[in-house]
């Protein structure tokens, strides 16, 4: 695992554990549909791609034609 993979499964599950913090403690109510769902979408893909290297977002910019940046070999969203 990489230094970026592990950013990634860190910030994921950063991510989820305070959506499941606050919702637990009635601060958040995800059981009705809320714009908190994309952030928990969010956590799910930062940490998926820590361990697959599959980022949803890097595909769809790659679909629009834009570039990788130089010397960026790994398929991080965030190198």
């Amino acid at each position: 695992m990489t230094v970026n993979n592990a950013v990634n499964v860190m910030a994921g599950s950063f991510i989820l554990v305070t959506l499941i913090l606050a919702h637990v403690t009635g601060q958040a109510d995800l059981s009705k549909l809320s714009w908190l769902w994309g952030t928990a979408f969010i956590g799910l893909n930062l940490f998926q791609m820590g361990f697959t290297g599959f980022c949803p977002a890097k595909a769809v910019f790659k679909a629009m034609g834009l570039k990788d940046s130089e010397g960026s070999g790994n398929s991080s969203c965030c190198g």
